[in-house]
């Protein structure tokens, strides 16, 4: 009935939209991360997936909370998320950033998302268009800190302290160079080598510092919107789900495929991807809502009355 799963990017988000399911990644702090294989630590968290948007309260409601062994837990109380889901949400006010409805969005997504929008203002909820300037550069700055953190947290699997060891009858340097071949893929090597290089002298100001300028940013303006706007919707993906293997040999375009998600993790913010239609060739749609810092209880409420009334049916037809 539900599942848990990391969010460092989308990696909950867009699997929920591509298999037309429920997938939530909560606040930074929200839920321990003790126990999780470090990938970025300023921008992982875990989260459910589930088949409705109670099932996914109920799951959140059990795991979040504050935990000592995890230095980044907020010490907040956890709200009641199943007891708060019928709350109205007539008058909510609902952002639509320019940004997300970008030149090459495949026409159908756009086209079933725009349905959704038009559902909110039928329950009566206030559409605003709304502005995020810096969206822009969230895929470039995403990628210099996340490959940067993995490359600092991964370097503990050198087959000494953690996981797989190779080779170690050649000595100390060959059982190194054989444990870190054997142990990661191809593009966990290529993450690597982007942020051992985005670190390195010569580099570290002019990569990874002026990414983290970037991303306060990113942050000032959902922090301006959410002055305007209760919640703010996209599109969880700008296409449908693509073929095992199609991208693998472009990893360009591959990570091109979190220009919607990777925002709310750049900000810490908490999103929800809800099936809202499918394609004509009956791929799943799924349509984001970003909440800010700890507003889980909002997002899970208007993702309640939109399942209820019949969003997560093919609002397409």
């Amino acid at each position: 009935m539900a599942a848990l799963g990391s969010d460092t990017g989308g990696s909950i988000r867009q699997p929920a939209s591509f298999c037309g399911v429920v997938g939530m990644k909560p606040t930074y702090g929200r839920v321990s991360r003790y126990g999780l294989v470090a990938y970025a630590s300023s921008l992982d968290q875990i989260g459910p997936f589930s088949k409705s948007v109670r099932e996914c309260a109920q799951v959140l409601e059990a795991i979040s909370g504050f935990d000592s062994y995890d230095s980044t837990s907020a010490d907040l109380p956890v709200d009641s998320y199943t007891k708060e889901l019928d709350r109205p949400i007539k008058g909510i006010r609902i952002g639509i950033p320019r940004e997300y409805f970008i030149e090459g969005m495949d026409s159908e997504v756009k086209a079933v998302v725009e349905r959704a929008i038009q559902l909110y203002a039928d329950l009566g909820c206030t559409i605003e268009e709304i502005h995020l300037p810096h969206t822009e550069y969230a895929v470039a700055t995403y990628y210099l800190i996340a490959t940067a953190e993995a490359s600092s947290n991964l370097a503990r699997f050198d087959g000494v302290r953690y996981g797989l060891r190779e080779g170690s009858s050649g000595g100390l340097s060959e059982m190194y160079r054989k444990t870190r071949m054997a142990g990661f893929g191809k593009e966990v090597k290529r993450r690597i080598l982007l942020g051992t290089y985005a670190l390195s002298a010569g580099y570290y100001d002019a990569y990874y510092l002026k990414a983290l300028k970037v991303r306060t940013l990113i942050l000032q303006d959902f922090q301006k919107a959410f002055e305007k706007v209760d919640l703010i919707l996209t599109p969880t993906t700008p296409t449908p789900a693509f073929k095992i293997g199609e991208k693998t040999a472009d990893p360009l375009s591959m990570y091109l495929s979190d220009i919607f998600t990777i925002t709310c993790n750049l900000a810490g913010l908490t999103g929800i991807s809800l099936p809202c239609g499918k394609t004509s060739g009956n791929l799943p749609i799924g349509m984001q809502l970003l909440a800010n810092h700890f507003q889980e209880n909002l997002l899970l409420q208007a993702g309640h009355q939109f399942e209820k009334s019949g969003g997560f049916g093919d609002v397409s037809s």
